[in-house]
């Protein structure tokens, strides 16, 4: 296994694994059992409070294959939960803006949204940090 920092070697991979978060869970996982939810979540908070880790689940649940109606919680055991546990999903886009912060990259994110999932029944963006894109590029967006 090649080395891991330690907040993605041991990311929760359910919502019941998330520790001190617990009404933003119960708020995702309400909107999600009863298929409401968003088309867009915004996090924020200080540093190491799950913001990235709610939103992967949040694309795992949603593109669980097993996951029934009414449940929320995603199996861990597809095809699209081990892809999306390892990284490895095409239908999971995470965004780095404080190394993408400028205009042609959300130029280049504004594209490829035209596109349906490959695989997935979602397509799931994640744009971390997105306090530092520049002016422009947050107009964009």
């Amino acid at each position: 296994m090649p080395n891991l920092v330690l907040y993605r070697k041991y990311r929760p991979q359910s919502f019941k694994d998330v520790v001190g978060q617990e009404h933003v869970v119960r708020t995702i996982t309400n909107a999600i059992a009863a298929e409401e939810f968003a088309h867009a979540y915004l996090f924020t908070g200080p540093r190491g409070t799950g913001k990235t880790t709610l939103a992967r689940l949040i694309g795992k649940s949603l593109n669980c294959e097993n996951r029934k109606k009414g449940e929320y919680e995603p199996c861990g055991k597809c095809v699209s939960c081990k892809e999306i546990a390892a990284g490895a999903s095409i239908d999971i886009i995470e965004i780095d803006a404080a190394s993408n912060r400028g205009i042609d990259e959300i130029r280049e994110l504004k594209e490829g949204i035209r596109f349906a999932p490959t695989r997935s029944k979602y397509k799931v963006y994640i744009v971390d940090e997105v306090h530092m894109l520049t002016k422009e590029a947050f107009n964009a967006l």
